[in-house]
């Protein structure tokens, strides 16, 4: 997929994750093969009245390119402003989320909210892609809700006004990450714009994601919660794309360190206390099916030092031998 100067391989790129995609999961992530990353959403607002919080949001590595920050805001000059603030971090692409379902963010204008006032949407995008000499791209979704089915006009409407792609959640704000995703509308989106079209939405596995991009012929297929405790999809489906090869699930030892190794990283990157009380939600995706699984989210639910991961990690071996 070309997006400016960019050439990103058609395998698969990492969602933006509010609160879990920080620098040291997607840096494990692109380790694993993610041909693109996406930030967490920083706020277009706390940008503008210099909120350190949302600063650190948008920290980028060079370990970790191809990757976009993502900002959200209702007003296209201060979503201008805060785009023109973000180069100061280095992206590569700036995308603009108007898909978030969440009430602090749709409950303020922002996200999923734009949706239901597209040519707004359309004047932020504008107004950001004259700001900023790199790509601008916008996240969305299917609609506000099942009467509101909008997002090919929405795609239109983005492209008209100068971005230079869209990803498309296949499900409406009422929905949140309930199933079914709509496969259709991504299908009419990509049907309808020029530009490349991102699939999103329910791909968890090699199978799903080529059904996204069977079915819908999108551009590029991007995985979010398929991800969580499992980074190592992408090199499964790496492997798949490019050499037509089925890996494994790696077997429970290699899940353990690439858990640890995440933690440490995270640890370094901003302090064990913070980094450890995040780390908390990881460990419960990373002891999902295993044998113990309920005892060790529980504990997992109480990790506060890096230490603790460790002795976690050796009981969770000790108690699955046949796995390891």
């Amino acid at each position: 997929m070309k997006l400016g100067t960019l050439t990103i391989p058609s395998t698969a790129a990492l969602a933006p994750m509010a609160g879990v995609g920080d620098a040291a999961f997607r840096r494990i992530c692109k380790q694993f093969g993610a041909a693109y990353l996406v930030g967490e959403m920083a706020s277009s607002k706390g940008m503008h009245y210099s909120n350190r919080k949302t600063a650190e949001l948008l920290g980028v590595s060079d370990e970790e390119r191809p990757i976009a920050v993502q900002l959200f805001g209702d007003d296209p000059a201060i979503m201008a402003e805060a785009a023109r603030r973000a180069l100061e971090f280095g992206p590569d692409v700036i995308d603009l989320n108007m898909g978030c379902p969440a009430p602090k963010v749709a409950g303020n204008g922002g996200g999923c909210a734009l949706m239901k006032n597209p040519l707004l949407a359309g004047r932020i995008t504008e107004a950001v892609a004259k700001a900023v000499p790199i790509p601008v791209t916008a996240k969305f979704r299917k609609g506000w809700d099942e009467e509101h089915v909008n997002a090919v006009e929405f795609a239109r409407i983005q492209q008209e006004s100068g971005a230079a792609a869209v990803t498309v959640h296949g499900r409406t704000r009422q929905q949140f990450y309930a199933p079914p995703v709509d496969l259709d509308i991504i299908a009419a989106v990509k049907a309808a714009v020029s530009i490349p079209v991102i699939g999103n939405g329910g791909c968890i596995d090699v199978q799903s994601v080529k059904k996204m991009y069977d079915y819908t012929k999108c551009d590029l297929v991007m995985v979010g919660q398929g991800a969580l405790g499992r980074p190592w999809l992408f090199a499964q489906l790496d492997a798949y794309f490019t050499r037509g090869e089925l890996l494994p699930e790696p077997p429970l030892a290699q899940r353990m360190e690439v858990m640890l190794q995440q933690f440490a990283l995270a640890c370094s990157l901003k302090g064990e206390g913070q980094a450890m009380r995040e780390a908390r939600k990881h460990a419960g995706w990373y002891m999902k099916g295993m044998r113990g699984a309920a005892e060790f989210r529980r504990r997992a639910g109480q990790l506060t030092t890096l230490e603790d991961a460790r002795v976690l990690a050796r009981d969770v071996l000790a108690a699955n031998p046949s796995d390891c």
